[in-house]
């Protein structure tokens, strides 16, 4: 990657983790800390895969409705591997804020508010350029419409009417389509209208001087002058002259009718110090986003009032020193900042010894390109041979990308290709955390027969990559724990699971077969069971089980229907009958 410079407002890949894809953030300002490092104040922006899938559905949602509104749109069908590159291209604004070490900075890109007037596939054929259209909001978790969309397309287009043709009456109603509030052709001169406005001015400064409200916030006459001088005095006079037909005695006559001078106070006036001050802060903190400063600072002024109050606003003495004082500011920081070559090699490249490529998947192979040998191919784009190969995904999956791959997915956030893994991930929700770094691919579950299924793209797991064993031990094993502890050393078998067991000191006690079931004439202390052919079979349990360790009856059947399945084979239909001990 060559060396740059990178400056303010400059859109920029930054790397936190060697194996997850770079974050796309927007440079704010560039701050030198008290170690000498420069560390960057960055805007977020955020992928799909770091979303939920609820939002992700929304996104789609508000996608498909924009290219419904359209009356004839002119996106050709997209194939499989263009939708599914498409998605890696959108992001999503945010409004948080995060600061990150400037060495971290990995590369230049573009991101652009999506624009309805070109195809998307215009995307796809640059490289490193992205497009948002929706503000995602990690603390609320909701999307919303970028306040700066570009408004095109039928929807904001005005009907203009066929054109009359010459002597054709117009029989619309004028007055419903226009109001005439000037007219440059009234009988009065230049002269005679600024004399009117400035007794209008004057009307003003009395008005000012009379109201005691007003004389609080203008104590002098040079500061009730110079508020009489708004437009608001200036347009009052001027509309005044016009509904009274440009006659000045008459107009004169409003301007101070029966109950003392009329005044003329606009926004600025009517807010209060504390107001403006806050009206600052929201300022300093949202920019012109005059939606939220009104829903988060001042919720009783009305939108045109904050609106009005902003750009009166920008017009006073205080505007000018707060913009002077910011550029004093911006000159005393950093405008760039230059990142030497980053030449470390990644913890996830696969390493060359001896000449040879450490084993990966079976690869090795000498030459400038490494093969995959009997191993997989590329993942993402199946290739058998590369320069370098980097380890992707979980270790025990053994998963690997090619060079070119290895760098889509760091700048993209997932494969080339459309796969079972990315399809997957598609359905996974990120962590709830919204400030914590979030990877959603190449998880492990476990289906119904233990075995790991690779439901997600990225390189992290969300379970141990050991893999898990089951010692199983036989049914004749379990009895031998119980029936034959004189014969067997339990503790020592236990040590030794992989030694078999003494069958032929348990088959000494094998049960003998009669011809006909005799339950009475059966000994005291014998088991008794009937085979499904009619015979049956009797056994001592004198030595199953001693009298100075007694055993429940439920143990003893189960204990018994267990042995019977074991050396016998009998079937659990058969029937088991307990007889009583002596």
């Amino acid at each position: 990657m060559p060396s740059l410079f990178f400056l303010v407002a400059d859109y920029v890949f930054f790397e936190n983790s060697s194996s997850n894809p770079y974050l796309i953030r927007r440079i704010e300002e560039l701050n030198k800390t008290a170690s000498g490092n420069v560390e960057a104040k960055v805007v977020c922006f955020y992928r799909r895969r770091d979303i939920s899938q609820s939002l992700i559905q929304l996104a789609d949602k508000h996608a498909k409705d924009l290219e419904e509104e359209k009356e004839s749109p002119t996106e050709p069908d997209l194939s499989e591997k263009q939708k599914h590159q498409l998605r890696h291209r959108e992001l999503f604004l945010s409004r948080q804020y995060e600061s990150l070490p400037a060495t971290h900075i990995r590369g230049k890109c573009s991101v652009a508010l999506l624009n309805e007037t070109e195809s998307v596939l215009s995307y796809l054929d640059k490289e490193d350029t992205f497009f948002y259209s929706l503000v995602y909001d990690p603390t609320q978790k909701t999307l919303l419409a970028d306040k700066g969309e570009i408004r095109v397309g039928p929807r904001f287009q005005a009907d203009v009417p066929e054109m009359l043709q010459e002597g054709e009456a117009d029989d619309r109603d004028q007055s419903k389509l226009e109001v005439k509030m000037w007219d440059p052709e009234c009988p009065l001169t230049n002269k005679q209208i600024d004399q009117f406005l400035v007794v209008a001015r004057a009307v003003g400064t009395f008005a000012r001087a009379l109201d005691c409200s007003s004389s609080v916030r203008q104590p002098s006459l040079h500061m009730s002058a110079a508020a009489a001088s708004r437009d608001i005095t200036l347009f009052h006079a001027m509309d005044t002259l016009h509904r009274h037909g440009y006659d000045l005695s008459s107009a004169l006559s409003v301007l101070v009718p029966q109950g003392g001078p009329v005044l003329c106070r606009d926004e600025m006036e009517e807010w209060s110090s504390s107001e403006a001050n806050l009206f600052e802060e929201a300022l300093e903190k949202y920019g012109k986003d005059f939606n939220d400063i009104r829903q988060d600072f001042l919720p009783w002024k009305s939108l045109t009032s904050i609106i009005e109050y902003y750009y009166m606003w920008k017009t006073t003495d205080r505007y000018v020193q707060q913009k002077r004082l910011k550029a004093a500011e911006a000159e005393s920081k950093l405008k760039q900042v230059y990142i030497p070559t980053y030449n470390k090699p990644n913890p996830n490249q696969i390493s060359v010894s001896n000449g040879k490529m450490a084993t990966m998947n079976g690869a090795a192979g000498p030459g400038p390109f490494h093969t995959a040998g009997g191993g997989r191919a590329c993942e993402s784009c199946f290739a058998m041979q590369s320069p370098q190969w980097y380890s992707w995904g979980p270790p025990n999956m053994q998963c690997r990308l090619c060079v070119s791959c290895w760098m889509y997915w760091k700048k993209y956030g997932g494969l080339k290709m459309p796969s079972r893994a990315e399809g997957a991930e598609e359905k996974t929700p990120p962590s709830p955390a919204a400030t914590e770094m979030r990877s959603r691919g190449h998880t492990l579950r476990q289906t119904s027969h233990m075995v790991p299924v690779r439901n997600s793209g990225s390189p992290k797991s969300s379970m141990k990559t050991k893999q898990a064993f089951l010692l199983q031990a036989t049914r004749l094993t379990k009895l031998a724990r119980h029936m034959c502890r004189d014969l067997i050393r339990l503790r020592r078998a236990a040590r030794r699971p992989f030694v078999p067991i003494n069958c032929g000191a348990i088959k000494t006690c094998r049960p003998t077969t009669a011809s006909t079931p005799d339950h009475s004439s059966a000994p005291t202390g014998l088991y008794s069971s009937t085979r499904p052919d009619g015979s049956s079979i009797t056994f001592k349990a004198a030595q199953l089980f001693s009298p100075f360790n007694p055993v429940s009856s439920l143990h003893c059947i189960v204990l018994v229907e267990m042995l019977l399945l074991s050396l016998l084979n009998i079937s659990l239909s058969s029937s088991v009958v307990l007889l009583p001990f002596d």
